[in-house]
Parts: C-alpha cells; sequence; structure tokens
C-alpha cells in the first residue's frame, strides 16, 4: 500500500468517526408525556384527589418520583409515587394556597433511561389543605441526570488511533 493511499484511508476513518460521533443528535426513544391529571397549563378551583403524569410506553417500576410543589414552596403530595403501566400518580390531600403547583416527575423509561421533567397547574381558589415539608431545592437546573457523553467519545478516540497506529506501522525485519 502506498503512503498516499494509507494517508487517504486515515483520513477517510477520522472524518467517518468524527461524523460518527458528533453529527448524530441525542436519541428520541425515551418515554414521551402524552398527558397528564390536571393537564398542563390547566386552571382548577379544587384541587384533584390524585395527580397523574401518562407517557407513550409502559414505564419501569422502580426509582419512579412524582412531587407536587405549591406556590408556597411546599410539598403537597400524600403518597409515593405508584407506576401502572405508562402512568405514574401520587395522592394528594386537599391543596392550599392559590396560584401555580408544579408537578415534578422522574421515572425510568422501558429502555432503562431516566426521564424528568415538570407540568404546571393553576389553583384559582384557596384550599384548606395542610402543606408537607418544604420542598427541596437540590440539585441543578439543566442537569439531565443522564449517562455523560464525554466518556465514550475519549474512548471512541483512543480506539481509533490505537487502530490507525496498528495499521501504518512499520513492520520490522522486512527490508
Amino acid at each position: 500500500m502506498t503512503a498516499r493511499r494509507a494517508g487517504a484511508l486515515v483520513v477517510a476513518a477520522v472524518l467517518a468517526t468524527l461524523t460518527a460521533l458528533l453529527g448524530g443528535g441525542v436519541a428520541s426513544a425515551h418515554s414521551a408525556v402524552v398527558g397528564s391529571n390536571p393537564a398542563d397549563g390547566e386552571q382548577i378551583d379544587a384541587g384533584p384527589a390524585q395527580v397523574s403524569v401518562t407517557f407513550n410506553e409502559a414505564l419501569q417500576t422502580g426509582y419512579a418520583a412524582l412531587t407536587v410543589v405549591g406556590p408556597d414552596g411546599n410539598l403537597w403530595t400524600k403518597s409515593d409515587p405508584v407506576v401502572e403501566g405508562p402512568t405514574v400518580s401520587a395522592d394528594l390531600g386537599e391543596l392550599g394556597p392559590a396560584g401555580e403547583y408544579t408537578v415534578a416527575y422522574r421515572v425510568t423509561s422501558a429502555d432503562g433511561h431516566p426521564v424528568s421533567g415538570k407540568i404546571t397547574f393553576t389553583l384559582t381558589t384557596d384550599g384548606n389543605g395542610t402543606p408537607g415539608a418544604a420542598a427541596d431545592g437540590g440539585g441543578s437546573e439543566g442537569d439531565s441526570g443522564g449517562v455523560p457523553l464525554w466518556p465514550f467519545v475519549i474512548a471512541a478516540v483512543v480506539v481509533v488511533a490505537g487502530g490507525l497506529w496498528f495499521a501504518l506501522r512499520t513492520p520490522r525485519g522486512r527490508d
């Protein structure tokens, strides 16, 4: 193989690897919200007995989280979340102050990836409910909770570089 041809193969291999690693977007095969009760953005005058979020596919039952935080910054869910098929739900007691309530969820999709997000609804009339504890402000905004991509990129670069070194090395003793 000529040096020019070997160089062209190296360039092609590097470009193909970079295109594969950087050109592809995030897979969108994870579970997606298809509905909720109350609906996202809905205005209601009395709180529901239960809040739920429904996805486009069945969820894994482990590691689900579902909380409702009121305009007062307190938790209003009264039970642990329950996953049944594509729906995660939790019981609510009577709600308290009028205002926007945030339903935060984190579930594990059928393919094993965590899916999280928020929906909101507005209570238009004050209720007489008793809040739970103050909501925990832990975590950072924008934290996907997923596996970081950079270790896989580094591993791919090392593997490609090692393969190129092996393919292009000059054999000893064959003069």
